[in-house]
């Protein structure tokens, strides 16, 4: 059984999240900045706000579909031209939250969904980011909560029932992670490849071989560029003992890094030989020192001694 470090790194992380363009102002110019020097001023406050709102919701619609479309540099741009033009709204500080969170950058994601909770319309969405970004600093506990909060105000948000899903995996709780990958899968808009990628990671936790391999195959038909899903289903095969198809590489394939996920599926069910053979092979075609490879290796030693000795302590005996 694969332990929940190696489930964090294996499985697709969190979907892009729905969101961008780019031209913004170009297409879309705010309203101060397109009437003239004083003329902006001649307009009623009513008017002015309701330009306003306007330009920015123009501006949000932009950046969700950027962010779907994965061109992160499009929209900072565009959050970016929103801000120099002084337009601002609870959207699009959810988006720029959003947006920090694909980028890696979770505790200053976390940080914007916490100020955006506070509006009652974008609670729910907030609260998913909120619960995404702890989930992804492994802070577990208040992952698991602020997700649960945010699915029960809005069963149609998909990204808090797939990271609900993940977050029941750790606590091994299979029912309620089934349950809440099926919610995730009946959501609007929903990326069907993420979840079924990670419900099949779910099952590859369980040893529900079969169950797990034709959900990584379904999620490679919905999205063929998903390698996580692509990484999952190599050790799916392998842990069925096909190494040789596991191993197939194709163009852009890193063939070491295959070979060592691969040798290190074959430790985990036992084939030490093979996972030996692998490593090894893995390690060559490096062609440089490999530390996750020697570490794996390593692990396939220890494991295989441990075998042949059954006195042997466990590994965290003090």
């Amino acid at each position: 059984m694969m332990k929940a470090s190696t489930h964090s790194r294996a499985r697709a992380r969190i979907a892009p999240l729905g969101l961008l363009a780019l031209m913004l102002l170009a297409t879309t110019p705010a309203p101060s900045l397109a009437s003239g020097l004083f003329s902006h001023s001649k307009l009623p406050a009513t008017a002015a706000t309701a330009q306003d709102a306007a330009s920015a919701a123009a501006i949000a619609a932009q950046v969700r579909q950027a962010l779907d479309e994965r061109r992160y540099v499009d929209a900072q741009n565009t959050l970016d031209s929103a801000s120099i033009a002084g337009l601002k709204s609870p959207e699009l500080s959810v988006l720029r939250g959003d947006l920090l969170l694909v980028r890696g950058h979770y505790a200053d994601a976390l940080e914007v969904y916490r100020t955006a909770v506070s509006d009652p319309a974008l609670k729910p969405r907030a609260l998913q980011g909120e619960g995404l970004a702890y989930s992804l600093l492994a802070r577990s506990e208040e992952a698991f909560a602020a997700l649960k909060q945010a699915t029960a105000l809005d069963r149609g948000l998909w990204m808090a029932w797939d990271g609900l899903g993940r977050e029941y995996d750790l606590r091994r709780a299979w029912a309620n992670a089934r349950a809440a990958y099926a919610a995730a899968l009946a959501a609007p808009g929903v990326n069907a490849a993420i979840v079924l990628n990670n419900r099949g990671y779910s099952e590859l936790l369980q040893t529900q071989i079969d169950a797990a391999s034709a959900d990584f195959v379904a999620a490679l038909d919905r999205d063929p560029g998903l390698s996580a899903a692509r990484t999952n289903l190599r050790i799916t095969l392998a842990m069925e003992g096909h190494y040789a198809r596991a191993s197939v590489t194709g163009v852009g394939d890193d063939r070491a890094a295959v070979l060592n996920n691969v040798g290190l599926a074959a430790a985990m069910r036992g084939d030490y030989l093979q996972a030996d053979k692998l490593l090894n092979a893995a390690i060559a075609a490096k062609g440089q020192y490999y530390a996750r490879a020697a570490e794996n290796l390593q692990l396939s030693h220890s494991l295989a001694e441990r075998k042949d000795d059954p006195s042997a302590p466990p590994d965290d005996a003090h």
